[in-house]
């Protein structure tokens, strides 16, 4: 249920209604727009619109049928827009992150940091912590992964993402890394998304390999039950009959999800097509599409890459694509903060 309070409503009637809320057993969640204030009531315990209709301040109250409330354009019309390191996901921006797809040494994480900072990426990628479907493929370098890639970002003045698989990672998680992923295996561990609700940092949540649009939304709902606002939303590809490429990446769930929620939907193309050569215009799509960001694995060698080299860039090939991509933004009204 959603109060939406009249224009000019003073603090103490709102804080009426959250009191009222709180009193009726459920957890009140405000946010503030530029005409009105909407205060969302959350939670089991069944209340009577009535008890909110009358009381001073409110315009209306509204029943939302959709499962997912705050994550919804009902609750916050305005696009959330965040900021990390300078580079914005959502309104009217185009993020970006990139880099390899693991950290494998530091004397790699150097290399792609070096020219994507040049270029000006602010943020980089790397997966200390590896979720493999083969047990003896390359798990990752664990903690001395996440300590040698915030060395090099903080050299070149760069943000760090990277995946968290545990709840017992977190703290180490936010000792090193600035967005905390979280996989698309990973997207419905319900215990994981409880307790990054509670974390001051902001979570991007891949979606599922199987899972429908509503379902990734209601993991977003996860972490904004709990008072974290701050989630990005990652298209990563699906899981179709398709054997053409690794994943079916679907463009569609732009659109959709830009009108759905007001939370920034990036797109993982490396991911989405599992091949070096689709990567580019499937970025391409994506920002024509009207997405707000992009992740792409870049790798100073991909050949030699010990995880995912063939869906990897050159950072010659990224650089190109990013100058074509600055060209496109602005057609479809968004803006792009790279330096090419």
């Amino acid at each position: 249920m959603l109060i939406v309070m009249r224009h000019g409503a003073n603090e103490e009637q709102i804080q009426n209604v959250i009191d009222t809320i709180k009193k009726k057993g459920r957890d009140a969640h405000v946010s503030k727009g530029d005409m009105h204030t909407v205060i969302g009531a959350v939670g089991a315990n069944q209340i009577d619109p009535r008890d909110f209709e009358l009381l001073d301040g409110v315009k209306e109250v509204l029943k939302i049928s959709s499962s997912y409330k705050l994550v919804s354009r009902i609750f916050k019309p305005e696009d959330t827009v965040i900021d990390v390191n300078g580079e914005k996901f959502g309104g009217g921006y185009v993020g970006l992150i990139a880099g390899p797809c693991t950290v494998e040494s530091e004397e790699q994480v150097e290399a792609c940091a070096k020219k994507l900072s040049s270029y000006g990426v602010k943020i980089i990628r790397g997966g200390a912590f590896k979720p493999r479907t083969s047990p003896y493929a390359f798990q990752g370098l664990g903690e001395e992964g996440l300590k040698i890639i915030r060395r090099v970002a903080d050299k070149y003045n760069m943000a760090v993402t990277s995946e968290v698989m545990e709840i017992n990672q977190i703290p180490l998680f936010l000792k090193y890394v600035d967005i905390l992923q979280v996989g698309a295996r990973n997207m419905q561990n319900f215990n994981l998304l409880k307790e990054l609700s509670h974390v001051n940092k902001p979570v991007m949540i891949k979606r599922g390999l199987s899972a429908t649009i509503e379902e990734w939304l209601m993991a977003a709902e996860y972490i904004l039950s709990g008072g974290n606002r701050e989630v990005i939303l990652c298209e990563r590809g699906i899981r179709t009959f398709e054997r053409a490429t690794r994943n079916t990446l679907d463009l569609c769930s732009i659109p959709v999800v830009n009108k759905l929620s007001h939370l920034p939907i990036i797109i993982d193309p490396s991911h989405g097509t599992g091949l070096r050569d689709k990567v580019a215009p499937m970025s391409m799509a994506s920002v024509a599409a009207g997405c707000d960001g992009l992740m792409i694995e870049v790798h100073d060698t991909p050949d030699c890459a010990l995880c995912d080299g063939a869906q990897s860039l050159y950072p010659e090939q990224f650089k190109d694509l990013m100058e074509k991509l600055k060209k496109i933004a602005p057609v479809v009204d968004k803006k792009m903060s790279i330096a090419v």
